[in-house]
């Protein structure tokens, strides 16, 4: 229940650094944040965008940009990550998780970040964010699945615990534990910032 939640613990924002030195924001995704959402996908290779989604569409129907903005910090808890030092402050990333109906400490996660940044980090900084907000609600696993051949989906997710649960295929499904995965984490050197994540969420 969102009752049992300490919402306070949950950042505004993070503004930190890359290993790069570049300046870079990690914050809640709101609802209000649709038009970004909708441009990211768009922004996305026709590789990303079909790993992420496993469409090949090219503007996403308004279903799923929907889905991704309806954003409630319990059911459905979003990060984001915006370049706070380029002209624009261009959102990069996002990274999401949906609570099951049916198993209250169990969600659905995903992540993107935009071709051009990849290999900086910004992926396991949106991963610690999004996954302290998941402890602090109450959730304890998440699950995803991985397209056979996105081998750096596979090595991110093994990078902080996640094992298959799935026999070898087309779509190979993954479980997580929250709590091993942020141990991994914290233990990671690189990227700085997130020292700065961890120490947000006190």
């Amino acid at each position: 229940m969102p009752a049992l939640v300490d919402f306070r613990k949950r950042p505004r924002a993070i503004e930190t650094r890359l290993g790069d030195g570049a300046q870079i924001c990690l914050r809640p995704v709101r609802p209000s944040d649709e038009s970004a959402i909708e441009q990211g996908i768009r922004d996305l290779s026709d590789k990303s965008r079909y790993l992420r989604f496993f469409s090949s569409f090219e503007s996403a129907p308004p279903t799923v940009i929907q889905r991704l903005s309806d954003v409630d910090g319990f059911e459905h808890i979003a990060w984001g990550a915006v370049m706070t030092g380029e002209e624009g402050s261009p959102p990069v990333g996002a990274a999401h998780a949906t609570r099951h109906s049916d198993d209250p400490e169990a969600a659905d996660f995903a992540i993107a970040v935009l071709d051009d940044y990849h290999h900086r980090g910004i992926a396991r900084m949106l991963v610690a964010a999004l996954f302290l907000d998941c402890r602090n609600a109450r959730l304890a696993r998440l699950k995803f699945d991985i397209l056979y051949g996105n081998k750096a989906a596979a090595t991110l997710a093994k990078s902080f615990g996640a094992h298959a649960s799935s026999e070898p295929g087309a779509v190979m499904s993954y479980d997580l534990d929250i709590d091993e995965a942020l141990a991994r984490l914290k233990e990671m050197p690189e990227p700085g910032g997130l020292e700065d994540v961890f120490a947000a969420f006190g």
